[in-house]
């Protein structure tokens, strides 16, 4: 268990070093933006570049895993709004975000950086896909589901345009995409231009994990609606056994993979269901508590996937 703690606690740690100094300084919240620019189009990008293109492309082929991810992906999406709508009554659009609570985890920030750390190199190629995978699915829905409850401002067919553009230009994507074609194609790239994208990859994670906590401390925190503890309990419980279970089913997959499908699906809701709440103007407050509360459960239930992990208890026969 202490080893568990000693790989945990560095990057709670970094979060909790955000967190503090967001409450302790006050600073503008306009001052992460360069920080969060580095991130998405900078550092996470060349650490998913790096993973990709020095995976052998046969290992990206696999549909079944794929298709497992995905599906627990849209299980604990389908769920949250659910809960949403019976518990906290809310509508379709607001329900839909909450959806996106509960399915959409801190994959960028959190997921390369622990995944690699816990399993090592050979939960990169899976950890690529999941994040390319699960990006594009949410990223498609959740437009969607919301334009049909706005239909009076745009067409369907606008929208589709809009998702389409989202998907193809997201830095993130757009890196893996390019990562697996260099894969593809056995590129190596120069010994300087690799030397620069390691030096990046290597900043990603630190800086990932204090954006995170700074951002969480900037947050309004108010009354916890109803729906919020089940659309946490679904992320944090549910959508990591929803994904043992389809890994079990529709295996057999390697040790790596299936362990680094349970850890990614155990991360908690991501910043970007704030930001997308905020940019659709529903469900603001809620998902800043969803995340808020998420990222503080996820000490105790991260951490315990992590020790099931590490000592050998998540099989995969």
């Amino acid at each position: 268990m202490v080893d568990i703690l000693n790989l945990a606690l560095p990057y709670f740690g970094l979060i909790f070093i955000g967190f503090a100094c967001g409450k302790a300084k006050g600073l503008p919240e306009q001052g992460l933006a360069w920080m969060n620019f580095f991130l998405l189009y900078v550092s996470l990008p060349a650490l998913l570049f790096g993973i990709m293109s020095k995976t052998p492309f046969a290992e990206l082929n696999n549909p079944p895993f794929l298709i497992a991810t995905t599906l627990g992906t849209a299980t604990a999406f389908v769920l949250a709004l659910l809960a949403g709508r019976l518990i906290g009554g809310l509508q379709w659009r607001e329900a839909t975000l909450a959806g996106l609570s509960g399915a959409y985890g801190n994959i960028g920030y959190m997921g390369p950086g622990l995944a690699l750390a816990v399993l090592g190199a050979k939960a990169a190629a899976p950890t690529a896909l999941i994040f390319c995978c699960d990006s594009i699915f949410l990223f498609t829905i959740v437009p969607l589901l919301i334009a049909l409850t706005d239909r009076e401002h745009e067409t369907l067919l606008h929208s589709l345009g809009v998702v389409v553009r989202q998907i193809v230009l997201n830095p993130l994507i757009m890196s893996a995409c390019a990562g697996a074609l260099a894969a593809a194609l056995h590129l190596h790239l120069p010994v300087a231009i690799d030397n620069t994208l390691l030096f990046l990859q290597n900043a990603a994670a630190p800086v990932a994990l204090f954006v995170l906590g700074v951002t969480v401390a900037l947050r309004p925190f108010g009354r916890v609606p109803w729906e919020v503890p089940g659309v946490i309990a679904i992320k944090l419980l549910i959508h990591p056994l929803v994904v043992f279970g389809l890994m079990l089913l529709l295996g057999p997959f390697a040790q790596p993979w299936g362990s680094t499908a349970v850890l990614m699906a155990s991360l908690p809701p991501a910043l970007n269901v704030f930001v997308i709440a905020r940019q659709n103007e529903s469900w603001i407050e809620p998902a800043s508590v969803a995340v808020l509360i998420g990222t503080f459960a996820s000490v105790i239930t991260l951490t315990s996937v992590m020790w099931v992990i590490q000592t050998g208890r998540l099989v995969f026969p």
